[in-house]
C-alpha cells in the first residue's frame, strides 16, 4: 500500500512540475546548491552551482542517483566570485523521480545538496512520426494503395493455389 501511495505522489509531482517553469533547486546542507533546470527530461544537460567550497576551492559532483556519475565542478569566471560551477547530462535512460544531487569540496567538509526532477515530456517536446524503414515491412504501409494491392494480390494466390489443388485432388491433372 505505501509503495502504491508513494507511486501516485512521485506521478502527481511529475505531472503538477511538468508545466512549471525551471527553477533553480536551492539545497540546505552545509551550504548552497543550485541545481538548474531543477526539473530536466532525460538526454538534457543539467547545471550546478554552489559556493559551499569557498573562493579558490574544487568540488566533487555526484549524480549517480540519476545515472550520470561524477562530475567536477571549478571555479566560475563571469562575476560568480565563490562560486564553483559544474555540469553534467542525465542520461537517456533515466526513470521519472526525485533524485538527490551532492556535491563535496575538495578542501575541507563542506557538503552541498539538492533535488532534481526527471519528468518523461516537457511542453512544447517534439515525437517522431511516421514508419520507420527497416526492410522488415509491416502491416499497414503509408500507402494505401500499395497495401490494398498487396492484399489483392495474395488474395489472387490463395485462390489460384486452392484452385489447383482441387483439380489434383479430382484427378484432371494440372
Amino acid at each position: 500500500m505505501r509503495r502504491t501511495a508513494r507511486l501516485l505522489t512521485g506521478t502527481a509531482l511529475a505531472v503538477a512540475t511538468a508545466g512549471a517553469p525551471s527553477a533553480p533547486a536551492y539545497g540546505a546542507e552545509g551550504g548552497r546548491l543550485e541545481v538548474y533546470p531543477s526539473t530536466v527530461v532525460p538526454g538534457h544537460d543539467v547545471t550546478v552551482n554552489t559556493s559551499a567550497c569557498g573562493d579558490d576551492g574544487m568540488a566533487e559532483g555526484d549524480a549517480t542517483a540519476v545515472g550520470a556519475g561524477t562530475f567536477t565542478l571549478a571555479p566560475g569566471t563571469d562575476g560568480d566570485e565563490g562560486d564553483d560551477i559544474g555540469r553534467f547530462r542525465v542520461p537517456p535512460s533515466a526513470q521519472p523521480g526525485t533524485y538527490e544531487i551532492v556535491v563535496k569540496c575538495t578542501q575541507g567538509a563542506s557538503e552541498a545538496r539538492a533535488d532534481l526532477v526527471v519528468i518523461l515530456s516537457a511542453a512544447g517536446q517534439a515525437y517522431p512520426r511516421g514508419s520507420v524503414k527497416t526492410g522488415v515491412g509491416g502491416a499497414l504501409g503509408p500507402d494505401p494503395v500499395q497495401t490494398a494491392a498487396g492484399v489483392a494480390a495474395l488474395a489472387v494466390a490463395a485462390a489460384g493455389g486452392t484452385w489447383l489443388l482441387h483439380r489434383r485432388a479430382r484427378g484432371d491433372g494440372i
